[in-house]
């Protein structure tokens, strides 16, 4: 292990795995892993030591569909449960990318997969008040009738129809931390806390499922803090964080104060539903003792890590 390596959680959003207009197929996914590969391996290549973690809305959506679907021949499963299939599934998509990439540079270094579970709170409000989209957009139509047969809550989301929204509790702690802090140490390429994490509550030594999704960028955070990483990098579907997003004057923010993202979330330029999580992750991160943040487009990190694209977010 090269003890003057630096160190490096890279969040991954949606966009990394499916693309806006793409049905999300597995070939798809693997083409788009690999995009997403390619340029994480440069930060190897130059010495960087990575854990990635990655986001699963639209694969846990599909997972539910098939358990919703195929319930009439086979057992189903609970949402927990789909979140856990995905660590796998998109794990494995990742880790394949992974090692093509590395053969291609002659790198010689492992990547794992680590299933990840974290711990919430039976009690957080969130469970009362479900606000995370999982899964496709739907007609109104659609969603209502889904709402009254299966009891779903939906809400419009992002102007593109209606979704299923679930509880979204804080993450507290992350069951597998030692085992990823030593794959770190030791250099392993680490994909880890898919999908924000299987959310479970521990009561007497017995580990419970619950029906919920973690904000990915948010337990990101958790680990990047507990793990004391130089560089938490937030991947996204644009080029840097915006002002006034949506508008014609937008504005790029290239290097960004802690105490301008405070200001800027407190004045609702980051909504809830697109940035908001974001901003807030970075922050806690940084408020922890965190040292640098970058957010961008997974295209845009090798400029970004030479000064070049990216929103730079700093104490």
């Amino acid at each position: 292990m090269n003890t003057n390596s630096k160190t490096a959680l890279i969040a991954i959003g949606g966009n990394s795995l499916i693309k806006t207009g793409q049905r999300g197929t597995l070939d798809e996914q693997f083409k788009n892993a690999l995009d997403t590969a390619r340029n994480i391996v440069k930060m190897v290549r130059d010495g960087w030591r990575v854990i990635v973690t990655h986001g699963n809305g639209p694969q846990v959506g599909a997972a539910l569909i098939r358990s919703e679907r195929a319930s009439s021949e086979v057992y189903t499963h609970t949402l927990d449960m789909c979140v856990a299939t995905t660590q796998s599934e998109i794990g494995f998509l990742l880790q394949k990318a992974f090692y093509q990439e590395l053969k291609n540079l002659k790198i010689d270094a492992p990547v794992t997969v680590v299933p990840t579970m974290v711990i919430v709170d039976p009690n957080d409000p969130a469970f009362n008040n479900p606000t995370k989209p999982i899964g496709p957009f739907y007609d109104k139509k659609t969603a209502e009738e889904r709402k009254r047969k299966l009891g779903w809550n939906v809400v419009e989301d992002a102007n593109r129809g209606w979704r299923r929204v679930v509880p979204s509790p804080e993450p507290l702690d992350i069951v597998e931390f030692d085992v990823i802090k030593t794959l770190l140490e030791n250099g392993v390429i680490t994909i880890a806390l898919g999908g924000g994490g299987i959310p479970v509550f521990i009561q007497d030594n017995v580990v419970i499922g619950c029906e919920a999704v973690i904000d990915k960028d948010r337990s990101s955070a958790l680990l990047a803090t507990k793990l004391n990483v130089d560089l938490f990098i937030i991947s996204t579907a644009t080029d840097y964080v915006y002002l006034n997003f949506k508008s014609t004057n937008r504005t790029p923010l290239r290097t960004l104060h802690i105490s301008d993202a405070e200001k800027y979330l407190y004045d609702g330029h980051f909504p809830a539903g697109s940035m908001g999580p974001k901003i807030e992750s970075a922050i806690s991160y940084l408020r922890n003792g965190g040292k640098k943040v970058i957010i961008t487009s997974y295209e845009y990190i090798e400029e970004a890590l030479n000064g070049m694209a990216g929103t730079q977010i700093i104490p």
